[in-house]
């Protein structure tokens, strides 16, 4: 069984879990995963909506049946 939980590291270095009722007792094996740090420019710029509008045309047959089909039709 595996369990993932992201948990803030503070500045006293210590965590709280909560453990499911699933999990049973005993024994674990923790592993840390530093989360992904951004960049040297920071983290990526927000996508802005719309950006592409023009960028790109969508033929006027689009949804015309194809040829390749036309036994399944």
């Amino acid at each position: 069984m595996a369990i993932t939980q992201t948990v803030e590291i503070l500045s006293d270095r210590r965590i709280t879990l909560e453990v499911p009722r699933e999990v049973p007792m005993g024994s674990v094996v923790l592993t840390f995963t530093p989360r992904e740090t951004p960049a040297e420019g920071g983290w990526p710029k927000e996508r802005v909506f719309g950006c592409a509008k023009g960028k790109y045309r969508m033929a006027d047959d689009f949804d015309a049946p194809l040829d390749e089909f036309k036994d399944n039709m």
